[in-house]
């Protein structure tokens, strides 16, 4: 959404960066109506470029690559959690056998109490808790990705609102011009 959103915000920002661009255009023919001088100084002035309008020092918008690295890397963990999770798996039987305890390493063995049953139980929490440290870095990831966009998307807000009220002061200015006319 925050992608989409920023997206919305740069084709916005362009929009009022043509509509200065007009805006200036409409000032030249008026300034042309207005008096002989003003065709005059038009005419040797050099014309604004017709093509694409100025950005006036906005970079071409792309969602934050942090904020894109999270997304994919919690939609490549997504399909591990969806799996591994007791709900979202379909239940069987094996979960309560206790001979996936045999699978530990000798190492891991070792720290680990002697009896099986709780061997394979403190086994099941330190997957457990394996499993919510990814989970909570993914979480991180993501939210330190969401604040990034949300700060770039904040100064876009702010040139963006300074160019509205610039040209909202041109555009009353210009129409003030024209009502002399």
């Amino acid at each position: 959404e925050l992608v989409r959103q920023g997206e919305a915000l740069k084709r916005t920002e362009q929009m009022v960066d043509k509509m200065d661009q007009d805006l200036k255009t409409s000032q030249r023919h008026i300034s042309s109506i207005k008096s002989v001088w003003g065709g005059l100084i038009n005419y040797f002035k050099a014309k604004p470029p017709e093509g694409k309008p100025e950005q006036n020092g906005t970079p071409e918008y792309y969602a934050n690559s942090r904020l894109k690295e999270a997304i994919m890397s919690s939609k490549e963990q997504e399909s591990k959690y969806q799996e591994s999770h007791p709900n979202l798996r379909k239940l069987d039987n094996s979960d309560n056998d206790f001979s996936k305890a045999d699978l530990v390493s000798p190492v891991q063995k070792d720290s680990y109490p002697k009896n099986q049953h709780l061997r394979a139980f403190h086994q099941k929490i330190d997957n457990n808790l394996d499993e919510m440290s990814s989970g909570l870095s993914r979480l991180k990831n993501l939210a330190l990705g969401l604040q990034t966009e949300i700060d770039e998307q904040d100064d876009m807000l702010d040139r963006l609102t300074k160019k509205v009220e610039t040209l909202d002061v041109n555009i009353k200015s210009t129409d003030k011009k024209v009502r002399q006319l």
